[in-house]
C-alpha cells in the first residue's frame, strides 16, 4: 500500500472526537498497549488489549485497544510490542478539514467550466464538454448539455446517480446546517447562501437540461459512445456527446430531487425554488402517462456506464413522497400510499434502489398530515435496519456492519449509506448507540481497516494515491485530486487487475491502490455524497 505493507495497528488516521469512544484495531497481536503523545514523546496512557479473535472477513485475528477514557486534545499514536500506528488527533472537532475536502471534491468534479487555481489548487483544468449534445433517438436535435458534475473516474453524466448525490447533500444541509457555515470556498461563495447549496445548484442547473422539453421525461444519461483513454484530461475529451433515451428511473429521481430542492432553496431564491417545483411536476406528469416502461439499456453502439435498473417503483415512491412533502397535495399522498403497499426495498440509498429517500421524506414530513400507521411502520423498519447494523458491527473485528457478501463493487458506499441510516435512526430516536456505530463506520473509511489505508484521497497518513480517475491520471501531478472516496474492497474482483493480484484474499482485503482497478479504486460523486452527510453530523 503506497509502497509499504500495512501496519498491524489500525486507527482513524485523521483522529477521534474527544468525547466519543476511541478504539485501535490490532491484527495478529495483543498485549499491553501504550498511547504516546507525539509532541512530548511520552506514554500518557496504557492498557490491555482484548483477547485475539479470528475475523474471517478481514482474514486476520483481531484484538482491540480501547483508550476511550483519554480525552486530552493532542496528537498521538499507539504502540504495541515494538510496533506503531499512524499518528492521529484527539480533539473536539477532528473532521473539519476532511469534511471540507469531501465537499470541495464536488467543485473538482465540475464539468463545463474552468477550474481555477484559487479554488482548485494545483488540480486545475480548462472548461470541458461545452458542446451541444445530440439526442440519440432523434439526431436532428442538438441541445445545450453544459454543466453538472462528472459522475466518476470517467466524464459521463447520469441523471439518477446525480440525483442521489444531490439528495445526500441536501439532506446533510437540512439535518446538519451547522456543518456548513464555513466557506469551502468556491467561485459562487457569497456569505449569504451556504456553499453546499451553491454546489448542488451547479448540478441542479444541469439536471434541468436533462429534462426533455417535448415530453417532460428525463434523459437517462449524457455521455460519449466510448470511454476516453485513462490519461485524457477533460478538456481533451472531444467526442460527440449523446442524450440517451428518457427512462422512468431517471424521471422519478429527477422529480424527487427537484421537489426536495424546491423546499430547501425557497428561503434563499424563491424564483429558482418555483422553477424546481415546475420541473418536478412536469416529470411527475410523464410518470403518470407512462405507468409501465422497461428499464434503460445501452444501445448496441454505446459502451459507457449503463446504470440499468428495471425496477422503477422505488423512484416513483421517492418522487411521490417529496412532492407530497413539498406541496401537501392529496394526489401525491394517494400515490405514495399505494406504492408503499408494494414490495421493493424501502431503506436502500443506492443509485438503483432509491426507496430509502422516499421513506426519509415521509418520516421528515411535519408540514402535512401523514397516515400514522404507515409512518410508524416505516419508522420501525428504519430502526430495525439500524439495529441490524449495530448487531453486525458488534461482531465485526473492525466494528462495521458489512457482512462477507457486502464487500461488493462500491462497498464504501454501503459503509457510508449504512452510517447515514444509523444517523437517521439517531435523529428519530435520540439513542446514542446509533450515533456511536455511525462513527465507527467513519473510522473504517479513514483508516481503521485491515489494509490500514484512508479511502479518501489526500487525507490521512496513508491515503489512496492512485485512483481510477482520469484527471488524477492525466494531470502529471503526483498527488491525486483530493477529497475523493474510493470504491473500496470488492470480493467480486470485477476487473483484470484485481483478478491478477487479489485471488484468494479475504473479502475486506480485496482492494488494490492502482489506477487500472476500476472495480475497487474508482471514485464517484455518489460515494462522496453519503460521506459528506455522515461526517457533517460530527461537525459542531
Amino acid at each position: 500500500m503506497n509502497g509499504q505493507g500495512p501496519r498491524n495497528i489500525a486507527v482513524n488516521q485523521i483522529g477521534y472526537p474527544k468525547n466519543f469512544g476511541k478504539i485501535a484495531v490490532i491484527a495478529n497481536d495483543s498485549g499491553i498497549f501504550h498511547l504516546v503523545d507525539d509532541r512530548l514523546g511520552e506514554i500518557v496512557h496504557e492498557g490491555n488489549t482484548t483477547n485475539p479473535v479470528m475475523d474471517h472477513v478481514a482474514g486476520v485475528s483481531i484484538s482491540h485497544a480501547d483508550f476511550s477514557s483519554w480525552t486530552t486534545p493532542g496528537i498521538y499514536h499507539i504502540e504495541l510490542n515494538g510496533r506503531k500506528s499512524a499518528s492521529f488527533a484527539i480533539s473536539e472537532q477532528p473532521y473539519e478539514q476532511v469534511h471540507r475536502g469531501l465537499l470541495r471534491a464536488f467543485y473538482l468534479f465540475r464539468c463545463g467550466m474552468e477550474l481555477e487555481e484559487e479554488y482548485a489548487g494545483k488540480w486545475t483544468h480548462q472548461a470541458c464538454h461545452t458542446q451541444e449534445g445530440i439526442v440519440y433517438d432523434d439526431p436532428s436535435r442538438r441541445l445545450d448539455s453544459c454543466g453538472g458534475w462528472h459522475d466518476a473516474g470517467d466524464y459521463g453524466k447520469y441523471s439518477g446517480p446525480g440525483a442521489k448525490a444531490v439528495a445526500d447533500l441536501l439532506l446533510a444541509y437540512e439535518l446538519h446546517p451547522q456543518a456548513f457555515y464555513q466557506a469551502t470556498p468556491i467561485p459562487e461563495t457569497d456569505g449569504k447562501i451556504p456553499d453546499i447549496l451553491h454546489e448542488c445548484r451547479y448540478e441542479l442547473e444541469w439536471l434541468f437540461k436533462m429534462q426533455d422539453k417535448q415530453s417532460g421525461g428525463v434523459f437517462h444519461k449524457l455521455t460519449t459512445k466510448y470511454f476516453p483513454a485513462l490519461n485524457i484530461m477533460p478538456e481533451k475529451d472531444r467526442d460527440e456527446l449523446y442524450f440517451l433515451a428518457v427512462s422512468a428511473t431517471a424521471t422519478g429521481c429527477f422529480a424527487g430531487v427537484m421537489a426536495m430542492a424546491c423546499r430547501i432553496y425557497k428561503s434563499f431564491d424563491p424564483e429558482f425554488s418555483q422553477h424546481c417545483l415546475q420541473a418536478a411536476r412536469r416529470a411527475w406528469s410523464w410518470l403518470e402517462e407512462h405507468p409501465d416502461v422497461r428499464g434503460f439499456r445501452n444501445p448496441m453502439d454505446v459502451y459507457t456506464g449503463e446504470y440499468g435498473d428495471d425496477m422503477d417503483l422505488d423512484e416513483r415512491y421517492w418522487a411521490a413522497a417529496e412532492l407530497y412533502r413539498t406541496t401537501g397535495e392529496a394526489v401525491y399522498h394517494t400515490t405514495f400510499l399505494e406504492l408503499a403497499r408494494k414490495a421493493f426495498p424501502k431503506y436502500e440509498l443506492g443509485w438503483a434502489d432509491m426507496g430509502g429517500y422516499g421513506t426519509i421524506a415521509y418520516l421528515l414530513n411535519d408540514s402535512f398530515e401523514v397516515e400514522q400507521e404507515l409512518r410508524s411502520s416505516l419508522l420501525n423498519g428504519l430502526i430495525n435496519e439500524a439495529d441490524q447494523s449495530i448487531r453486525h458491527s458488534a461482531t465485526d473485528g473492525y466494528l462495521i456492519s458489512l457482512a462477507e457478501t457486502d464487500y461488493i463493487w462500491g462497498s464504501n458506499m454501503v459503509v457510508m449509506n449504512r452510517a447515514m441510516l444509523l444517523l437517521l435512526a439517531y435523529h428519530f430516536s435520540g439513542q446514542k448507540e446509533y450515533e456511536a456505530c455511525a462513527l465507527d463506520h467513519v473510522h473504517y473509511l479513514l483508516g481503521r481497516n485491515v489494509l490500514d489505508i484512508s479511502y479518501v484521497t489526500g487525507y490521512g497518513d496513508r491515503p489512496v494515491m492512485h485512483p481510477h480517475h482520469r484527471p488524477s491520471v492525466g494531470d502529471k501531478i503526483d498527488d491525486p485530486v483530493p477529497g475523493l472516496v474510493a470504491g473500496g474492497p470488492n470480493h467480486g474482483l470485477n476487473d483484470d487487475y484485481m483478478m491478477e493480484h487479489l485471488q484468494g484474499k479475504a473479502p475486506a482485503q480485496c482492494f488494490i491502490d492502482h489506477q487500472d482497478s476500476f472495480a475497487g479504486n474508482e471514485v464517484t460523486i455518489y460515494w462522496n455524497s453519503p460521506a459528506v452527510f455522515v461526517v457533517s453530523h460530527f461537525i459542531k
